[in-house]
């Protein structure tokens, strides 16, 4: 969805949403298949299967896809789903952080591996990339819902590390150990949020040229675009120039 590393929200700016609505649909369904397995059936006493509930009306799931998913828990005793955390240099060397969900390791390993050799990249052990990276809460929330100063007052309040505005939400960072505590206090107003999850943000980000960003944008849209790979972080930084305005 936007704001610092991912790369989730840059397809909509390209015109891309409609032609990825079920692929969207499958992974938001994914996600909630697992978070229901691995706690309880309820979001009330489930942050993980709260917050991909939460996600997944955002993108306008329908209500009988999202029950259906938490069925799947139930019913596919053996279904076994695996979080994977992959970590590599893309194009221009750029760091990147995948999140995976998958039932089959060597497949996504492999698809990975295949992506990165197609751009140059290089697909690398637990912690090459990390480092470059800081792990924290972040929570958008539609701009539609809560005025600035508002949100603003409810994150300070609540312990939150920053909160920013931009053309389409609000975005509120807390510490990774804080997250949940924040995220508590601003549902005491607002319960639908655009996201809400523990993400990786980048340290320093890398300005490139147009032609080296689109590369990097392309390779990480094929990455987004595998059935396995649920979230993308990059430490690229898009110049407000890049074509229209893209926020990363």
């Amino acid at each position: 969805m936007a704001g610092h590393s991912h790369w989730a929200g840059i397809k909509h700016r390209k015109g891309r949403a409609d032609k990825q609505r079920s692929k969207i649909f499958s992974k938001l369904s994914k996600e909630i298949t697992v978070a229901a397995k691995l706690g309880s059936k309820d979001p009330n006493t489930n942050p993980r299967l709260r917050s991909a509930m939460q996600a997944a009306r955002t993108a306008n799931v329908p209500k009988d896809n999202i029950e259906r998913a938490i069925r799947k828990s139930e019913v596919n005793k053996n279904l076994d789903y695996s979080s994977l955390t992959y970590e590599g240099f893309g194009p221009e060397k750029i760091a990147i952080i995948i999140e995976a969900l998958t039932d089959n390791k060597n497949r996504t390993a492999s698809n990975i591996r295949t992506i990165f050799q197609k751009f140059g990249g290089n697909l690398g052990e637990s912690g090459v990339a990390s480092h470059q990276f800081k792990q924290v809460g972040i929570i958008r929330i539609d701009k539609k819902k809560i005025s600035s100063n508002d949100i603003l007052e409810i994150s300070i309040n609540g312990g939150a590390e920053d909160c920013l505005s931009n053309d389409q939400y609000h975005e509120v960072i807390a510490a990774k150990d804080n997250f949940y505590k924040v995220k508590l206090e601003i549902e005491k107003k607002i319960q639908e949020f655009v996201s809400s999850r523990i993400e990786w943000l980048p340290i320093n980000k890398i300005l490139l040229n147009q032609e080296k960003t689109k590369t990097v944008l392309n390779f990480l849209e094929m990455l987004e675009n595998d059935d396995d790979i649920q979230h993308v972080y990059a430490n690229l930084e898009i110049d407000n120039n890049f074509g229209e305005k893209i926020l990363i």
